[in-house]
């Protein structure tokens, strides 16, 4: 597979975008070609060649990727080779999550600070409009997505 300097490009900047959420330079990577490749499905053998990473390297960032959800295979009828692409069309579903995760941190965020000493007085209160912040974050987000939801079907 040949990628253009563009698509090169491209993969760089998502992938220096998903490293600063934490993953690992390979995965960031693969993550990016998975987004910019013209064919959205692609072979092991092709993200080797194409990010130009060892077997090793591209066998640990997938099995990370598929752990976490953020990709997924599919294989096809008299081929032995799994097709590896981005889980774009449940972004939903991950959208969810991120927003469940958001509430159980702000209520741990809240448990914490009950036990807090409470003369560490700004920590406190910093950890405080944190927890406030992530939970009204959460409960706005839902009427965004329906927002957004209403304005994609009146285009």
């Amino acid at each position: 597979m040949l990628l253009t300097e563009k698509q090169k490009g491209l993969i760089e900047k998502i992938g220096i975008v998903t490293e600063r959420e934490g993953m690992q330079p390979a995965a960031a990577r693969i993550v990016g070609l998975l987004y910019v490749a013209d064919n959205p499905e692609l072979t092991f053998e092709e993200i080797v060649q194409a990010l130009h990473i060892s077997k090793s390297a591209a066998s640990n960032a997938l099995n990370l990727l598929l752990q976490t959800n953020r990709i997924e295979y599919t294989t096809f009828s008299g081929d032995r080779k799994r097709y590896f692409r981005i889980k774009v069309a449940n972004w939903r579903e991950g959208f969810a999550k991120k927003m469940e995760d958001m509430t159980s941190f702000s209520q741990v965020l809240q448990e914490v600070l009950n036990e807090r000493n409470p003369e560490t007085v700004e920590f406190n209160k910093n950890l405080a409009e944190l927890a406030d912040f992530l939970k009204y974050v959460n409960n706005q987000l839902p009427g965004l997505l329906e927002n957004w939801e209403k304005m994609r079907k009146g285009q």
